[in-house]
């Protein structure tokens, strides 16, 4: 099969060497880095120190040259999907699949079958004045959770961290050929893709540690293991976590485990730094309205009061304002 991925970075990286070391036919779409993964080809140094080193992909700077793929990756942020919906267009065929992997809710959450009251509804906070849902028709859309954690240490070097699962799931919750075939290539490439027939609680599930954990830590520079540790700190990330299930509830979401085997598993996850931490301290934008602000949207359309995610919300949104006027960093540094 022929695959597109839209976005060289971390994940991106990831996949890409892996899938290319696999015989798989890879083209990265990647404005800042094409060049340099051209000529250089892009590195893999895996949990366990060793490397692969991947040649075999084409590395374009348009999507209009890479022309349509049978499936394309999107490992871009939330926040930069809306952005380039309109080219998406070259890469697209009418059998292409194209997987969505962005952390949060994502702009097609009531769309593809989910059905109820609220089927259709656009969520501004996920797709703002609906770009996405205009350029990307939802038929083509698999969706992805997205479990590793990666860093990419150079423009051509990837360094995993931990983990290797993608969970994939058709928004219908059908277990189409399309979506197996996608499961068999991940797992070729020695992934973990499991098939779900509920993408959307498997979104919930990862999203109940995004919207509290990255908050928490993006502003107070805490790891995961010190967050957990600080009674306040816990309490607050159980506090935003009740909020955000009695939302999923009204959605007809179940979670599988609770609020303290959730904080429990994050705590042993230890001295880590979350993505939004790590944004922070780059001074990257932070995918404050994907992990975030659709919750609160959601809960507004539900009727669920937020009070402890609403109040994290605000102090974020300053924060990230501030940040790019001053087009500064913030990190905790020694004396």
């Amino acid at each position: 099969m022929s695959i597109a991925i839209v976005g060289a970075g971390a994940i991106g990286g990831y996949l890409g060497v892996r899938l290319a070391h696999a015989g798989e036919d890879v083209t990265f779409v990647a404005r800042s880095n094409a060049a340099a993964i051209q000529a250089d080809g892009m590195r893999l140094i895996e949990e366990d120190g060793t490397e692969i080193h991947a040649r075999t992909f084409k590395a374009v700077r348009s999507m209009a040259e890479a022309g349509p793929h049978e499936i394309v990756l999107l490992t871009l942020k939330a926040q930069q999907v809306g952005p380039i919906a309109a080219d998406l267009h070259h890469l697209i065929g009418p059998d292409t699949v194209v997987v969505t992997m962005q952390n949060g809710i994502p702009w097609w959450y009531f769309s593809g079958g989910h059905g109820g009251e609220y089927a259709g509804t656009q969520l501004e906070t996920a797709d703002p004045g609906g770009t996405i849902a205009r350029h990307l028709d939802a038929k083509h859309v698999v969706g992805s959770v997205v479990y590793p954690a990666s860093v990419l240490t150079d423009p051509t070097t990837v360094t995993v961290i931990e983990g290797n699962r993608f969970g994939l799931g058709e928004l219908d919750g059908a277990k189409s050929e399309r979506v197996l075939a996608l499961s068999q290539r991940l797992a070729k490439a020695g992934f973990r893709a499991p098939v779900t027939s509920d993408i959307r609680a498997e979104i919930w599930l990862k999203l109940w540690g995004n919207l509290s954990f990255n908050p928490i830590s993006a502003l107070s520079h805490a790891t995961l293991e010190d967050i957990c540790r600080f009674p306040e700190t816990r309490q607050l990330a159980a506090d935003m976590m009740g909020e955000a299930q009695t939302i999923a509830n009204k959605l007809g979401v179940t979670f599988k485990l609770g609020i303290d085997k959730r904080i429990a598993g994050a705590e042993k996850v230890g001295a880590h730094k979350t993505s939004m931490l790590q944004d922070v301290e780059a001074g990257r934008g932070i995918e404050l309205e994907a992990l975030v602000g659709s919750v609160i949207e959601l809960g507004r359309l539900t009727g669920t009061p937020t009070p402890h995610i609403g109040a994290l919300y605000a102090l974020l949104r300053l924060l990230s304002q501030s940040l790019e006027r001053a087009r500064g960093r913030l990190a905790i540094q020694s004396a």
